[in-house]
C-alpha cells in the first residue's frame, strides 16, 4: 500500500509518520501542491533497500559478464557471492 500525504503534514505530525515508516517498513511520499515532492522512509529500512540495491548491481555484472565470455569457476563464484553476501550485512549494520 503507497502511503501518501501533503507535505505540511511532515511539520504537523512528524511523530505519526515517523511511526507509520517504522511499522510498514514502506516510504510515505509527500506531496506539495498535489505533486510528488519527497519521500521520506525510516533509516533501517533505507538501509536494507540499498544493501539490496548493491547487491542486485553485483549479481548483474556478473550477468553481463558471463555474456561477454568472461566465466568464473564454481569456487570463484562461491568465493564471490560470500563477499557480497558478507559486504550487503555489513552495510545493513552501518
Amino acid at each position: 500500500m503507497m502511503n501518501i500525504k501533503p507535505s505540511a503534514a511532515i511539520r504537523k505530525n512528524y511523530n505519526q509518520i515517523s511511526e507509520l515508516c517504522r511499522q510498514t517498513g514502506e516510504p510515505v511520499y509527500l506531496t506539495k501542491n498535489g505533486e510528488g515532492d519527497l519521500v521520506v522512509m525510516d533509516v533501517e529500512s533505507f538501509a536494507r533497500r540499498e544493501s539490496l540495491l548493491k547487491l542486485k548491481e553485483k549479481l548483474m555484472q556478473s550477468e553481463l559478464d558471463i555474456l561477454k565470455g568472461r566465466a568464473y569457476s564454481v569456487d570463484e563464484t562461491v568465493a564471490a557471492m560470500r563477499q557480497a553476501v558478507a559486504e550487503a550485512a555489513n552495510d545493513r549494520k552501518k
